[in-house]
């Protein structure tokens, strides 16, 4: 394994590398996708769909690689995919998988692309239409999730583009009903669960990302290496990897999106290695809870919220409780020796705000335009009780007047 050089204060990565994470092979190294085709016939899967959204689909600079890689197992493109999730396009995905008789699918581009990738593959041998999770959804205000064996299910192989995080990863969501169209005013959400088989992380292919593609996604795969650390299940594996990861992205993110080269001649290379390690026993907690909230009352690209309120939720937090910053700061590279720990816990915050702005992300919420000042309080109450409060940090147990403070702050 060759590694790069690197300047004498940044930490060393690899050149190119493999991995097994849960049954998933992380597959790390410019111009692995030429790769594809080689790996799908070691695993006997012959016919390939490609699994995208129009853009990506229409970028031959992403996708002819793609299609070299893959090579005669390449069996077709759908590229129906939208950041929304629409159950719609999953069921499409399965159509177009059985029309050309694919036995593997291949999600590329972003988080939402490689969700329906996944949920395609679960849904697929569940035996349910389109039509029977609507109904479902009408009379019970939820879906269950697919009834079908991991063994059933069509591989599927992810190809990020982006550094939203979402490809190592089982999970996912569709949107079966809106929340218009919903019995309790929420979007109605399915979901299965499928590890992809293999991650094909490609610095070339990111490359081909817009700029603004690559900021928008980046506070996703940011807030996971600031999570993980003040998880309430946090362990010295999981801090060790997000910490890594942290350091990495907060280095190269900005020379990436302005297309500078502080971070190092190889800076998409740092900022790829960093999306993998802070998905690696990954915690999401306060931050995601915010982020979703959101998502039961608009249609928002997580992203912005999380860039938004991340700062207004470590200060909270900081204030609070020690929530990791220590780790934090080590991951962000603040100088701690010295400080007290409210200068420590106030220089993470504006460590982080600062890899935000020159990201060109949002700062205020009242800037996002699906949001309103009015629905905050219900926004907040959604928060305290989504499923990653579960981990916020030891010794909080937030009330939903204190996240709408937090929210107000953002405002």
């Amino acid at each position: 394994m060759a590694v790069a050089a690197q300047p004498t204060d940044m930490l060393p990565i690899a050149d190119a590398f493999e991995y097994d994470y849960r049954g998933c092979d992380l597959v790390f190294g410019r111009g692995c996708a030429d790769r594809l085709g080689e790996y799908l016939a070691d695993r006997d899967c012959d016919r390939a769909l490609v699994v995208c959204g129009s853009n990506v689909g229409a970028n031959r600079d992403l996708m002819a690689p793609i299609e070299a890689g893959l090579g005669e197992r390449l069996a077709g493109v759908f590229d129906g995919t939208t950041p929304g999730k629409p159950a719609e396009s999953a069921f499409e995905a399965i159509d177009a998988m059985r029309e050309v008789d694919a036995d593997v699918l291949v999600g590329v581009g972003g988080g939402s692309s490689l969700d329906v990738a996944r949920q395609a593959s679960a849904f697929a041998p569940d035996g349910r239409a389109l039509a029977d999770l609507r109904e479902e959804a009408r009379e019970r205000g939820a879906v269950a999730p697919p009834d079908s064996a991991p063994g059933e299910r069509p591989p599927v192989v992810v190809v990020p583009t982006t550094f939203a995080g979402a490809d190592v990863s089982a999970g996912g969501s569709l949107r079966v009903l809106s929340a218009d169209e919903s019995p309790t005013d929420q979007p109605v959400l399915a979901s299965g669960t499928t590890m992809p088989v293999a991650d094909f992380a490609d610095p070339a292919l990111f490359e081909t990302t817009p700029a603004s593609v690559l900021a928008g996604s980046a506070m996703n795969g940011l807030d996971k290496g600031i999570e993980t650390p003040y998880a309430r299940d946090a362990n010295p594996a999981s801090d060790a990897t997000a910490v890594h990861g942290l350091r990495l992205l907060s280095e190269a993110l900005p020379e990436v999106v302005d297309g500078e080269q502080a971070a190092g001649p190889d800076a998409i290379e740092r900022a790829v290695v960093g999306s993998l390690l802070v998905q690696l026993d990954r915690k999401v907690s306060v931050v995601h809870a915010v982020g979703h909230g959101f998502a039961r009352r608009y249609d928002v690209q997580q992203g912005a919220v999380h860039a938004v309120v991340v700062p207004h939720v470590l200060r909270y937090l900081f204030g609070e409780v020690d929530a990791a910053r220590d780790l934090l700061a080590e991951g962000l590279g603040v100088e701690t020796a010295g400080r007290s720990d409210d200068e420590v816990g106030e220089a993470v915050v504006e460590a982080v705000a600062s890899v935000r702005d020159a990201l060109g992300a949002p700062t205020r919420l009242r800037d996002l335009p699906e949001t309103r000042e009015a629905d905050l309080p219900a926004i907040a109450a959604f928060v305290v009780d989504d499923h990653p409060m579960e981990r916020a940090p030891a010794g909080l147990d937030p009330s939903a007047q204190a996240v709408e403070a937090v929210l107000r702050e953002a405002w």
